[in-house]
């Protein structure tokens, strides 16, 4: 069986909630010390009125890393016009030595996020396979001609490119987003998803790659879970509870079923069924006190996992 990578999310500063960027930052050069194989940031502009740019998080993580894989998962592409986009994660790519994984997603769950930046949350779909359709083509060519629904380019030549395109990983949990996986992806995130749904989704995605004239195999199946660590399950069950539901504002019943929690290795006895599936990359989004807390606690359910797959 081919390890599977564990990649742990990290915390983008913000003062207010008593997050500095000092602390961020050293959250990301002990993650690479504990040996994580990734660190993932999440992206919003104005979710319920939070913000944190994943492209910002991860230039500054850049800096102060050397190995360590830098995701995003997810970064919401059809807020923004793909030719920025374009320009920034060249420039991203080039700062961290190859080493960005540029997860992309739809969101869509507080549409007031969407409106706020002009954008219509009903298109969002749409806009994300026209970006996709030409994203690649930006970071390998010249003077670049598209004329779709919402992008339409004449001509556009983009420099600096990456030295190597990063890998496009899609997530979602609709059928939308596997067939933009399948025709789009390098790879696929999952998230409250059973074993058996992500492994039908791994057939699905094969099938639409195929009929997109790719390989079978072209997609790298993984998952996302949020997670609680502690010695007693209540502790740790509460610590995810209260995160998940300060976030999407709704009731943690509804997501439980799907979210590990209790010690490292419990979380771990969990995914494990999903690993022995075919997931090939495992990120943990961590619900601790601090970025340190998130960071240790990652590190100890990966080797766990390690130890069981």
């Amino acid at each position: 069986m081919a390890k599977v990578k564990v990649a742990a999310m990290i915390r983008s500063w913000d003062e207010r909630t008593g997050v500095s960027p000092a602390m961020t930052l050293a959250a990301a050069r002990n993650a690479e010390a504990a040996g994580l194989d990734g660190l993932v940031v999440g992206d919003h502009v104005t979710f319920y009125g939070y913000g944190n740019d994943g492209l910002i998080t991860l230039t500054a993580v850049a800096t102060v890393t050397e190995r360590i894989e830098l995701k995003t998962c997810v970064y919401l592409l059809p807020l923004r016009h793909v030719v920025p986009v374009a320009l920034q994660t060249a420039q991203l790519a080039q700062l961290s030595g190859g080493r960005l994984n540029f997860g992309v997603g739809v969101g869509g769950e507080d549409p007031h996020e969407f409106t706020s930046c002009g954008v219509d949350p009903k298109t969002r779909g749409a806009r994300t396979n026209e970006a996709l359709a030409v994203l690649r083509r930006l970071w390998t060519e010249d003077e670049v001609t598209f004329a779709g629904t919402h992008f339409q380019l004449d001509a556009v030549t983009v420099y600096p490119k990456p030295t190597t395109p990063p890998p496009i990983f899609i997530g979602g949990r609709s059928d939308a987003a596997l067939r933009r996986a399948g025709r789009f992806g390098d790879g696929y995130t999952g998230i409250w998803q059973s074993v058996k749904r992500m492994r039908q989704a791994g057939e699905f995605m094969s099938e639409v790659a195929l009929e997109a004239g790719r390989a079978t195999d072209a997609v790298e199946l993984g998952m996302q879970f949020w997670t609680g660590v502690a010695p007693q399950r209540d502790e740790a069950r509460g610590f995810v509870a209260r995160a998940m539901e300060a976030t999407y504002q709704l009731p943690f019943e509804r997501f439980e079923k799907y979210t590990p929690f209790g010690t490292a290795e419990e979380v771990a006895s969990f995914i494990a069924p999903y690993v022995e599936a075919g997931a090939r990359h495992v990120n943990l989004i961590g619900t601790q006190a601090t970025p340190e807390q998130n960071i240790e606690r990652a590190a100890e359910v990966r080797e766990a996992l390690l130890r069981m797959t």
